[in-house]
């Protein structure tokens, strides 16, 4: 077969192609100079792909699962901290099962505290001084300014806590200056609260006993508060600080809390002074804390509070807020329970407190009050914090955040000013097309994750069907993301490669081949750079706005540009571009993967697992909405991470192997979903959902009564009512008004003829007086009927103003003044021991603009109610207990301060005109 001689044309352009290629180097004589090469090996990537993905998975492994080996009484010594027997404690305390406010049990757990406390008394170094308190807290009144109970007036009664002071004998004032380590002994009805929080207790108790055996060393007194009524709205904390007189001596707070079981515990706020971090920072063995963590918190994404805002809004003190959280699903459900507790849970946690105690105890000075700083008020001075690898933990002030990300901005802008400027017209061009392809990654990496999320509840009996197996994510919404991105950003690619054909069309000196060469090498470095832009933009918004977080964005930007410009000879038009080194990939992603990709991965288990309890107003929320959430989070961080990974994928031909590989891992996890291979629930992963026996006495002579059943996890009830089978009736058609919230959607049964309550149980509102001169005043007096638990809610558009007093002693409880509404209501909620009063006087003062005549009538029925009330008693009916007995095993009770136990009375005052 004869060659077709090669024309005179294409030898010169081969030839001319092989003298760029060659510029500085010798060709053997007769050697044809070859095209460039850029295609790159699928398997190369794929190898790097798989790489990546390991790295992050490792990191994570290493950073948030990785605990220290439990220590014995004899390894740890009498100075050190042993998870053996602080487990003995744990293991006391859930013995007692559910132990909550003004419970039998609860008392149990308070006298094994003080005899475990009174034991380390005796057992204390002969140079330490150490007292023990059994302390009962007046009735008092805790109103926040923000957060979860914003709004809302929190009246407690009959509190018991235990206190523990540890103070060096020789030191004069020592008791003046003391840092204080809070946790609350009471949990929810529903749970035996092994993490929440009896392994805090059962932490603050060992190390009592370590630091018992150091303190003669110590410049400063350590008190350990074991409190009760955390759970009821941060209430033992507020009782602790406003009356206690040891409160006035404390400087610092260190509060323990858990929102799943065990798992490092984390830090998750800190400051407003960074003094208590930056110690910790220094001495601890092993560090776990991430400011994103707090920046969710503080924004209000976490519904959730702890004692630690009592003390920072109400004693304007800085410290560390701690929280396990891992396995978050369990968090105030029946699986909070011992034996799923990890082995080093504790040691991780007590080694580094111990630490941390020892520190701060024999520093100089202790931090000021935030309230005298007012440097610190405005920012400056608070605390950027992270760890890494749960090794090492990098802090450091916002003043220094400032300086650093202005100086990376202002050189990034720089350089981009100067590359656009050597560039010209066509740079800036390149630039914004590759900025489209971003914009393009974006919206169809998201639009697909999100288009899978729609579609799940309708191929799904669960609306989550991954909560219990949050590996399920990969595939349902990372894969279609992956897909998305690289379609989206493909598109951007063909758009950018396109217009530069145009642009080195006009270099006649380039041959053809050389020219298609430069235009793909070219527009993959420009996909590549405009993933720093992405990066740069963020950083410039964090740092507007104070964002602690901002230094993912520093992270992600400053390697990976740092790489570009060592290896890759940057922007220079100079040279003739060349593909990417795939070196330059790996030391540029090296850094983010280590600092970050563990925080992302433990990110999205924890908001997988608290979509169980989302639904604060149980079926508000569509079903949807989870799906949703999760795969835009999905999506997004996909398009963060890998922007830089997918810019090499165009030159490779790998494109429709990740396509057919991520559809296969797409369809394989929706096949296990609709299959049901893998229960979304499990019998330690459970569904949240309440069994109350609901008596209504709303505007009745007899009061109704029937069981309601509601879960605060989306979805319909249709399972869990076929399994119980007592004539159920779900729908929205019904909404049962608990005060604290509605049920939306839910489930009811009339046919109760069981009793396990009587009319004596009913509580009552009566109208004492009602005076309508200069300015209307009510008198309304409640009995609770023995209920020491139980909300009230006041109408704000009609009263501006209220007292509430004790009937029994005419105690004032609630003074008049500085209160607020919500959505048109103020909602007190009470709750107290079992000495806790349950008759009580109120007086309404009508507001001015009081809606006298018809104007109430236009409402809802609602707006004509002058006041709601729910009391609670934890008592379980014969109809409830037969329910209980056949709900399915992946559910469980959900307790928390805005719900109801087993037995609830409703009653109700309507508007008088």
């Amino acid at each position: 077969m004869r060659r077709r001689p090669q024309s005179e044309g294409s030898s010169s352009e081969s030839q001319s192609a092989g003298d760029e290629i060659n510029v500085g180097g010798d060709r053997p004589p007769g050697v044809r100079p070859k095209a460039p090469q850029t295609q790159r090996s699928p398997f190369v990537f794929l190898t790097l792909f798989v790489a990546i993905v390991y790295s992050s998975w490792s990191v994570y492994h290493y950073q948030y699962q990785n605990l220290p080996s439990p220590l014995t009484s004899e390894q740890a010594g009498k100075r050190g901290f042993s998870e053996y027997d602080a487990l003995n404690h744990v293991k006391a305390l859930t013995e007692l099962g559910p132990h909550p406010i003004g419970s039998d049990a609860l008392v149990l757990a308070l006298q094994y505290v003080l005899a475990a406390s009174e034991e380390i008394k005796k057992t204390a170094h002969w140079e330490v001084f150490v007292e023990v308190e059994l302390f009962n807290a007046k009735p008092g009144v805790n109103r926040l300014v923000g957060g979860l109970f914003k709004g809302r007036t929190l009246v407690y009664s009959d509190l018991n806590h235990i206190i523990l002071r540890i103070l060096p004998k020789y030191v004069s004032n020592a008791a003046e200056n003391a840092i204080l380590v809070s946790s609350h002994i009471d949990t929810v009805f529903s749970t035996e609260g092994a993490g929440d929080c009896s392994s805090c207790v059962a932490v603050m108790l060992e190390l009592a006993r370590g630091v018992s055996q150091w303190a003669h060393g110590f410049k400063h007194g350590v008190i350990f508060l074991f409190n009760t009524g955390e759970e009821e709205g941060l209430t033992g904390a507020h009782s602790f600080i406003t009356q206690h007189p040891w409160s006035k001596t404390i400087r610092l707070a260190i509060d323990l809390e858990a929102m799943g079981i065990g798992g490092k515990s984390s830090i998750f706020q800190a400051g407003p002074n960074p003094w208590a971090i930056e110690n910790f920072a220094m001495v601890a063995k092993y560090p776990s804390g991430q400011i994103i963590a707090q920046d969710l918190f503080s924004s209000g994404a976490i519904k959730s509070a702890t004692d630690f805002q009592v003390y920072k809004e109400v004693a304007g003190l800085s410290g560390l807020d701690f929280a396990y959280t891992d396995n978050t699903a369990v968090y105030h459900t029946k699986n909070d329970k011992f034996e799923l507790l990890k082995p080093g849970s504790l040691q991780h946690l007590g080694e580094n407190m111990l630490a941390f105690l020892l520190q701060t105890a024999r520093s100089s000075h202790l931090p000021k009050s935030s309230a005298m700083e007012e440097e610190e008020n405005s920012g400056q001075s608070s605390a950027v914090f992270f760890d890494i690898l749960g090794t090492y933990m990098i802090v450091y002030r916002q003043r220094f955040a400032n300086l650093l990300y202005n100086s990376v901005i202002m050189q990034s802008l720089l350089i981009w000013a100067a590359s656009l400027l050597i560039g010209g017209y066509s740079a800036a061009v390149s630039m914004a097309l590759s900025c489209l392809s971003i914009i393009l990654m974006w919206i169809f990496a998201i639009g697909l994750a999100v288009l899978v999320a729609f579609a799940l509840p309708l191929v799904s009996s669960f609306s989550m069907p991954y909560v219990a197996s949050p590996w399920l994510v990969f595939g349902l919404f990372a894969a279609p993301a992956l897909v998305g991105a690289l379609t989206g950003q493909y598109i951007g690619y063909l758009i950018l490669r396109t217009y530069l054909s145009k642009v080195y069309s006009k270099r006649k000196q380039l041959s053809p081949i050389l020219r298609a060469y430069s235009v793909k090498s070219e527009a993959e470095r420009w996909l590549y750079k405009a993933g720093s832009i992405q990066w740069l933009i963020l950083l410039i918004l964090g740092n507007y706005y104070k964002v602690g977080s901002s230094y993912l964005a520093l992270v992600w930007l400053v390697p990976p540009t740092f790489a570009y410009g060592l290896l890759e000879a940057t922007l220079s038009p100079a040279r003739l571009p060349k593909p990417l080194k795939l070196a330059t990939l790996l030391i540029g992603l090296a850094v983010p993967i280590i600092i970050s990709s563990g925080t992302f991965i433990q990110l999205a288990g924890t908001m997988i697992a608290t979509w169980v309890r989302f639904d604060s107003n149980p079926g508000s929320t569509p079903e949807w909405l989870g799906n949703v959430i999760v795969s835009v989070f999905v999506a997004v961080v996909m398009c963060l991470t890998l922007v830089y990974l997918l810019s090499y994928v165009h030159l490779s031909g790998v494109k429709r192997l990740i396509i057919l590989s991520a559809c296969l891992v797409f369809g394989l996890s929706l096949v296990v979903v609709v299959s049901g291979i893998v229960p979304p629930f499990t019998n330690n992963i459970a569904r949240a959902v309440n069994v109350v026996q609901v008596v209504d006495s709303t505007g009745k002579q007899d009061p109704i009564s029937y069981v309601s059943i509601f879960s605060t996890t989306p979805g319909k009830l249709t399972k869990e009512v076929e399994e119980v089978n007592e004539s159920f009736v779900c729908g929205r058609a019904k909404v049962v008004d608990f005060v604290t919230f509605s049920v939306k959607y839910g489930c009811w049964a009339y046919n109760d003829n069981e009793g396990g309550w009587s009319k004596s149980d009913v509580p009552l509102l009566n109208v004492g007086s009602d005076t309508k001169q200069n300015e209307r005043i009510t008198q309304v007096s409640i009995n609770t009927k023995g209920s020491t638990r139980w909300a009230l809610a006041i109408n704000f558009k009609e009263i501006e103003d209220f007292a509430l007093k004790d009937a029994g002693n005419s105690e004032e409880l609630v003074p008049v003044g500085d209160k607020s509404g919500v959505d048109g209501w103020h909602i007190i909620q009470f709750s107290g021991g079992k000495n806790a009063p349950t008759k009580f006087d109120l007086t309404l003062f009508w507001s001015k603009n009081s809606s006298q005549s018809t104007e109430a009538a236009d409402g809802d029925g609602q707006d004509r109610l002058l006041l709601k009330l729910r009391t609670d008693m934890n008592r379980i009916t014969p109809k409830v207990e037969r329910v209980l007995s056949k709900l399915p095993a992946w559910c469980s009770l959900f307790g928390k301060s805005t719900s109801p136990h087993t037995l609830a009375f409703l009653s109700s005052l309507p508007v008088a005109f």
